[in-house]
């Protein structure tokens, strides 16, 4: 990478990070300004038309940067081939982490855009994490089977549904601020839910 890439690089990681906390501090999405980021990333106007071409492409790639690295922790606690029990606690652990680290309308924000969103790249780059993360949790309930963790009553259709409707509850505004700091207790009764019923051995 020669010194004009690197530069380049650079300004783009900064207008990146200002978007995201003025984004997660007290700016909502329609009230924040190219000339508020401008400032507050010290950098031109023209500069950040220049990498984002609209206000609205900065934002999904701040959204898209933020889930990005959520999924690539959980790569890596999925794949790091530890027993299920300790892996599902970790992972759940990882996303309340994230969940921790942005306010509710941020959350909410990014959710309605990965909800909402037509047939553009953004929803299609979306599209892609969900169908990574449903292969890692499928991945994730297979060890779990072969470890006596997970009842092989439950199909792979059923686990998918099911954690994608505990997902889904989390968007809720009412149940994400709620349910925070019950992580333990949320993976605990997934854990007990979806293995073998020991009474009938």
């Amino acid at each position: 990478m020669d010194g004009f890439e690197k530069r380049r690089e650079e300004k783009e990681k900064k207008i990146l990070e200002t978007t995201f906390r003025l984004l997660n501090t007290s700016e909502s999405k329609e009230n924040m300004t190219m000339e508020r980021i401008a400032k507050e990333a010290n950098v031109g106007k023209s500069t950040i038309f220049k990498y984002f071409d609209s206000k609205e492409n900065l934002i999904r790639k701040v959204f898209e940067v933020y889930i990005e690295k959520m999924v690539k922790e959980a790569r890596e606690i999925v794949y790091q081939d530890k027993p299920f029990e300790e892996t599902l606690i970790t992972l759940s652990q990882n996303k309340i982490h994230y969940l921790n680290k942005i306010n509710q309308r941020f959350y909410l924000e990014m959710m309605n855009y990965i909800t909402e969103k037509g047939e553009d790249d953004f929803s299609f780059l979306m599209n892609q994490f969900a169908k990574e993360n449903q292969d890692m949790l499928l991945d994730l309930f297979h060890r779990g089977r072969k470890e006596g963790k997970v009842d092989l009553k439950y199909s792979d259709e059923f686990l998918i549904v099911f954690f994608q409707a505990l997902i889904e509850g989390l968007s809720n505004s009412d149940v994400y601020e709620k349910m925070k700091p019950y992580v333990a207790e949320w993976t605990d009764i997934i854990i007990k839910g979806v293995a073998p019923d020991k009474s009938k051995d």
